[in-house]
């Protein structure tokens, strides 16, 4: 019996997902280190931010904000994805505007 993970109204198995992040590993393993390191500094900043409303730590979430978007940019490029690189360049650029506006 497998085990499996509802993702849009659609049953897929984890052993897919094992071997869809094995693969990624595998293909570029500097750029998905890149990733997890990114994607921890997001769930980082929004957990800190969801803690201490209403008065969020805006310094240290600002920076793992631009840190993190900085590192997905890198990341979309590397994956030649103009959509992704589009988003997380626009959220580095109006992440850092916050960040010179706080100092």
């Amino acid at each position: 019996m497998s085990t499996f993970i509802l993702i849009s109204n659609s049953m897929i198995p984890i052993g897919k997902v094992v071997k869809f992040i094995n693969k990624d590993y595998k293909s570029h393993p500097v750029r998905f280190i890149v990733e997890v390191v990114a994607w921890i500094l997001s769930i980082s900043a929004s957990v800190i931010m969801a803690a201490t409303v209403p008065n969020p730590p805006l310094l240290i979430i600002y920076l793992l904000w631009v840190i993190g978007c900085s590192l997905y940019s890198w990341a979309a490029i590397s994956r030649g994805s103009f959509g992704l690189l589009a988003n997380y360049a626009l959220l580095t650029a109006i992440d850092t505007y916050g960040l010179i506006a706080i100092l």
